[in-house]
């Protein structure tokens, strides 16, 4: 019997945090959604997900709360460990860097990259910045002395410290991406990476000695290794890696995908891959860097008071719903927006009118018009070979799109198969069938109604838990859909007629957003009563200024990472852009001028220093220049203000 193929997926082990939020879950449902997904197609699955739980913030914040930091991360985990059964995560193995498995193995890496040459002991003074656990030089963060991930002061630090030789690896490392360019995902993110290293890869202080809340150096207790090396060395510590029994390591490494925030790729996909080729390990296959979950108020976190607890929306919403919202209303590498109003009209719109609907439609007529029991199909149209079709496509689409780690994309192409089962019903209208005793046609309609609700089962078992089996159970079919495996969803026919189908309850009951009563308060007003609500303001003429105004004025190079269509705007684009070390986010109205992909990779002029703005829901950050001129017809043509040197993104327009 053949073996199974491997896949390997691993979250980022997260911080232990007081604050629960909605963002941590983002990062975890995605990867359970493709270890379910890799199952369902007969994949030999390793799904490790953790807690990091060392460095300097969690002592302080251990002793702040009068416990041991052992006590403090034990609480924290098991609120953790606690969240993920909620959400039905199926992870395979949950690591804890203060294990003794973890402890001994991260001791025998370091002895190995020390006895190699890798690491030597030198003296360290710069930046640190605590709550990143990150290092910082005086040129990173400019003269202002704040961390340029979470904005918050950095400390200066001096101390004897152990180094990692980063830059003895940043020519194979740039050799290695240029070999292989799918490594890192998406683009935007591998792009930020090249540059990072090609303005000069420093060697990495790796231990630290105002603190002792860590693993000790094995030849060198005084010192604790650095958070970063201990916390990344988990994706192979958890398979055994340095101990007596390797065979797990041997059977699941190299990783197929890391998926981490994209505020750590930097640390996942230079550090991680460095360490390995130094320790002349395999480097993973991909490692994917997502987006935020933002609010109106930024991204969350637990300094802006902002954040939105997952388990009072589970209790409130049921566990599908909340999966199936992060799942489909974020394209997977963007930053999403969050607000329980986008997610009540969610579960309306997609879950309640067309996927309940569509159930309950179904089994309602299956009852009314064969007593519950499915129907062996008679006489064919065109209209049910389309059907046919739809279903065929959903799930090469799904398939497709989950291989490119699309998850919104595969739901996408699912809902697709959904909405053209309503729209079926309508065009068939079995009700005027059954009125005109047109038998062969109606059990046709009714046979292919019931076993699109099959296909669907089987289709939505990595995104939702308990649906597709409440589905699975009202068609009057035994086991369960996972079972079946993503090929059973290929099949058209694989419901027998005869099966006895049950009724329940609508799966997803409609909401009344007037009378339900939010979490948090979204903001309800739509961008045409902000618009009518705006005083209108006399023109003007235009004044001179002097020197000193037009100096308040912020320019800078910003280079394009990323661009993509506001939905429902033919005119807006989405701009990640970058500036120097910094990254942002813009809306520009130059949709009608230039296709997203154009904008890839070009220097343009930024004002950075303007107040944030909202077009069409979306943050915008900054203003970038750009000059009309007239187009074709009536409409004005936009080009934008470019360099035309090799300008370093950041630098100040003067």
């Amino acid at each position: 019997m053949a073996s199974k193929k491997q896949f390997y997926l691993t979250t980022p082990i997260y911080y232990p945090s007081d604050n629960l939020h909605i963002g941590h879950a983002y990062t975890t449902v995605a990867a359970d959604a493709l270890a379910r997904f890799k199952r369902h197609q007969g994949y030999d699955v390793m799904f490790l997900t953790g807690s990091d739980e060392h460095g300097q913030k969690i002592q302080r914040v251990a002793l702040e709360q009068g416990v041991t930091p052992q006590k403090y991360v034990d609480r924290i985990v098991a609120g953790f460990k606690h969240l993920w059964k909620t959400l039905d995560i199926s992870y395979d193995d949950f690591i804890r860097t203060t294990e003794e498995r973890h402890l001994r193995s991260v001791q025998r890496i370091f002895q190995r990259l020390y006895e190699n040459g890798d690491i030597y002991k030198s003296e360290y003074e710069g930046w640190y910045c605590v709550p990143c656990e990150t290092f910082w030089t005086e040129r990173q963060i400019t003269g202002e002395h704040v961390c340029p991930d979470c904005g918050r002061p950095v400390e200066l630090v001096k101390e004897e410290s152990y180094f990692f030789r980063m830059s003895r690896y940043a020519e194979r490392w740039l050799r290695y991406i240029e070999a292989n360019p799918d490594f890192i995902q998406p683009v935007s993110r591998r792009n930020e990476m090249i540059s990072f290293v090609k303005q000069g890869l420093e060697d990495l202080c790796v231990t630290r000695t105002t603190f002792d809340w860590g693993i000790k150096v094995p030849f060198d207790p005084d010192h604790v290794i650095y958070v970063w090396i201990d916390a990344l060395a988990n994706y192979i510590t958890a398979l055994g890696f340095t101990s007596a029994d390797e065979t797990k390591f041997r059977h699941h490494w190299p990783a197929d995908v890391h998926l981490v925030g994209k505020e750590i790729v930097r640390f996942h996909t230079i550090i991680w891959p460095i360490m390995l080729m130094a320790l002349d390990l395999p480097l993973p296959k991909k490692v994917f860097g997502h987006g935020w979950l933002i609010l109106d108020s930024g991204k969350m976190s637990k300094s802006k008071g902002n954040v939105v607890d997952p388990l009072v929306l589970v209790d409130k919403y049921g566990v599908d719903a909340i999966r199936y919202f992060l799942l489909r209303e974020i394209p997977f590498g963007s930053d999403g927006y969050y607000s329980e109003e986008a997610l009540i009209k969610r579960i309306n719109s997609d879950l309640a009118n067309d996927l309940g609907n569509l159930i309950y439609r179904t089994l309602t007529m299956l009852n009314k018009y064969y007593d519950g029991v499915v129907p062996a199909p008679g006489l064919e149209a065109e209209v049910d070979r389309d059907l046919r079709q739809v279903a065929r496509t959903a799930v090469l689409d799904a398939e497709a799109a989950m291989d490119r780690l699309e998850i919104s994309v595969a739901l996408e192409a699912i809902w697709e198969l959904v909405k053209r089962a309503n729209k079926y019903i309508d065009e068939t209208a079995p009700w005027a069938l059954a009125r005109n005793k047109e038998a062969d046609r109606l059990a046709t309609v009714m046979y292919n109604l019931a076993e699109t609700g099959r296909i669907l089962a089987v289709l939505l078992v990595p995104y939702m838990t308990s649906t597709p089996r409440l589905i699975w159970e009202q068609l009057g079919l035994s086991a369960d859909p996972a079972a079946q495996g993503w090929a059973a969803a290929k099949k058209w026919g694989g419901l027998k007629p005869g099966a006895k189908t049950h009724r329940g309850a609508p799966l997803f009951p409609r909401i009344d957003l007037d009378k339900e009563e939010l979490t948090m308060d979204t903001e309800k007003t739509t961008v045409k009563e902000k618009v009518s609500k705006t005083p209108k303001v006399e023109k003007k003429a235009v004044n001179q200024i002097d020197i000193h105004e037009f100096g308040r004025i912020e320019l800078k190079i910003a280079e394009v990472l990323l661009a993509e269509r506001v939905p429902k705007s033919k005119k807006l684009l989405r701009l990640e852009v970058a500036l120097g070390q910094e990254r942002r986010q813009l809306v520009a109205g130059i949709g009608k001028s230039y296709e997203p992909e154009q904008l890839i990779g070009k220097k343009i002029v930024v004002v950075t220093n303007l107040k944030p703005a909202k077009l069409m829901g979306v943050e915008s950050n900054g203003m970038l220049l750009a000059a009309s001129f007239p187009g074709q017809g009536e409409e004005e043509a936009i080009s934008l203000l470019t360099v035309d040197r090799p300008i370093d993104s950041g630098a100040r327009v003067r």
